[in-house]
């Protein structure tokens, strides 16, 4: 397995993960979100960032989507982990790890001090791999809707 940036060839490979990620949040998912999504990764203009994980075979199995942004206590720049997905049939297999490896490497080259991320609290999995490479904080997180 190796990790890569994820290049226009990998669209269809990406939106088959992505709607895997939504249906596991039971979040709508159409083609306009999908555009969306796949613009901002490549708009040179918004740093907003996409790596996969790839198997030996070349096929996309997982994803990650993160971005900078700014945290003005601090006065820099830090790192936000937006979405993160494994193809179920490649959990357990080392991916995600090499994921966060990638992403550890990148957020470093960024200067960034931290990267933070929020995962649904029933979310055992995954909570169980960020326990072990990563800390909670004593923050809730909140939502405003507007519309």
């Amino acid at each position: 397995m190796k990790v890569e940036t994820l290049i226009n060839t990998d669209k269809e490979d990406w939106s088959k993960l992505y709607h895997g990620y939504a249906n596991f949040y039971k979040m709508p998912m159409n083609r306009d979100i999908l555009d969306n999504v796949w613009d901002w990764i490549f708009n040179p203009d918004i740093k907003f960032y996409a790596i996969g994980v790839k198997s030996k075979q070349g096929e996309l199995i997982g994803f990650m989507h993160f971005r900078e942004m700014p945290s003005p206590l601090r006065g820099r720049l830090v790192g936000f982990l937006d979405d993160l997905f494994i193809h179920p049939d490649f959990r357990g297999t080392g991916a995600v790890q090499l994921l966060f490896k990638d992403l550890k490497s990148r957020a470093k080259e960024n200067g960034w001090p931290y990267v933070r991320w929020i995962t649904a609290s029933d979310n055992q999995r995954a909570r169980a791999v960020y326990d072990q490479i990563s800390e909670t904080i004593d923050f809730v997180t909140y939502q405003m809707h507007i519309e």
